[in-house]
C-alpha cells in the first residue's frame, strides 16, 4: 500500500474527505456569521442555536408532518430566517449602532434561551433522521469510498457559498445591502426601504446557518447543543479569515477543515486546538485576518 509519511494513502484520502465536509459546514457558518457582521456590525452568538434550530426543524418536519427531505431542506431554513428576522425587528433594533458588546450579550442570551427550552422538551441525547433514499450508498473512487451524502454536502455548500458571494459582491442588490449599511440616510433618500433591507439581511444569514443545520440533520445527531459544539469554533474561522470578508469566510472554513482532518491523522491530540492555534497565529500577523482589510 502506499504511504506519504507513513501514512497510508488511503487514510489521508479519508481524512481529506472528511476535511473538506466539515470545512462545508464551517464555510456555510461563517458565512452566515461574516455576511451579518460585515453588513450589520452584529456579532451574531445566537448563529449556532439558529444553525441547530435548522436542524431540529428538519427533523420535525418529518416526524410531525411527514415532509420529505427535498421540501424540508427549503422550508426549515425560511422558517428559522423568518424567526431570524422577528428576532432583529424586536429585540436587535433596538440595540442599533449600540458598542458591539451589546449585539454579543443579547444574541448569546437569545441562543441559551432556546437551547435551554429544547432541552427541556427533547433532551441532550439527539434525535434521528434517516438518511434520503437516493443518497444511500457511495461510490469506490479506487484510493477511497465516498458516500453520495457526503459529495451532495459539498457541492450544496460549495453553490450555496458562491451564489451567496455572488448576490452580495456583484449584483445591485448587494450594492443595496453595501450602501444601506454604509450609509443609510442617503440610501432612504433614494427611496429604499433600509429597516427592511437590514432585517431581510439578518434573516439571509441566519438562513444560511438553517441550511447548514438542515444539511447536517441526516449525518449528525440532531440535539439542543449540537450548536453551541461548534459555534467557538466557526468564530475562530470567521477572525481568521478577517471578520466581515464573505470569500475568506468561505475560503478559510474549507481551508480549516482540511487542516483540522489531516491534525488528526499526524497528531490527533492536537485536532480540537490546531485551529485556535492557526487563529493565534494569524492575528500576531496579521490582526485584520486573512482576508480581512486593514483598518
Amino acid at each position: 500500500m502506499t504511504e506519504i509519511l507513513g501514512v497510508p494513502v488511503a487514510v489521508l484520502s479519508g481524512q481529506l474527505m472528511l476535511g473538506i465536509i466539515n470545512g462545508s459546514f464551517y464555510a456555510l457558518l461563517s458565512l452566515g456569521l461574516a455576511v451579518i457582521f460585515g453588513l450589520l456590525k452584529i456579532i451574531n452568538f445566537a448563529h449556532g442555536a439558529m444553525y441547530m434550530l435548522g436542524a431540529m426543524c428538519t427533523v420535525l418536519m418529518f416526524d410531525v408532518f411527514g415532509i420529505n427531505y427535498w421540501v424540508a431542506l427549503f422550508l426549515a431554513p425560511v422558517v428559522v430566517g423568518c424567526f431570524g428576522i422577528v428576532l432583529e425587528y424586536f429585540l436587535l433594533r433596538r440595540i442599533a449602532g449600540q458598542d458591539h458588546i451589546y449585539s454579543l450579550l443579547l444574541t448569546f442570551g437569545i441562543a441559551l434561551i432556546l437551547q435551554g427550552l429544547l432541552t427541556n422538551i427533547y433532551g441532550v441525547s439527539g434525535l434521528r433522521y434517516s438518511m434520503p433514499e437516493m443518497f444511500r450508498g457511495g461510490m469506490n473512487l479506487g484510493f477511497m469510498f465516498l458516500p453520495y451524502y457526503r459529495a451532495w454536502v459539498i457541492v450544496a455548500a460549495l453553490l450555496v457559498c458562491f451564489g451567496t458571494w455572488f448576490m452580495i459582491e456583484k449584483t445591485r442588490l448587494g450594492s443595496y445591502l453595501r450602501a444601506g449599511t454604509e450609509d443609510s440616510q442617503l440610501m432612504q433618500g433614494f427611496g429604499i426601504n433600509v429597516p427592511l433591507l437590514i432585517s431581510l439581511t439578518y434573516g439571509f444569514g441566519v438562513m444560511l446557518a438553517a441550511f447548514a443545520g438542515a444539511l447536517a440533520a441526516p449525518i449528525y445527531s440532531v440535539s439542543p447543543v449540537m450548536g453551541s459544539n461548534i459555534l467557538i469554533v466557526v468564530f475562530a474561522v470567521v477572525v481568521i479569515g478577517g471578520m466581515g470578508s464573505i470569500a475568506g469566510a468561505v475560503i478559510t472554513g474549507l481551508m480549516m477543515g482540511v487542516v483540522e482532518g489531516f491534525t488528526k491523522v499526524f497528531y490527533p491530540e492536537g485536532s480540537a486546538a490546531v485551529i485556535f492555534l492557526v487563529m493565534v497565529v494569524v492575528l500576531l500577523i496579521r490582526p485584520s485576518g486573512l482576508f480581512g482589510k486593514e483598518a
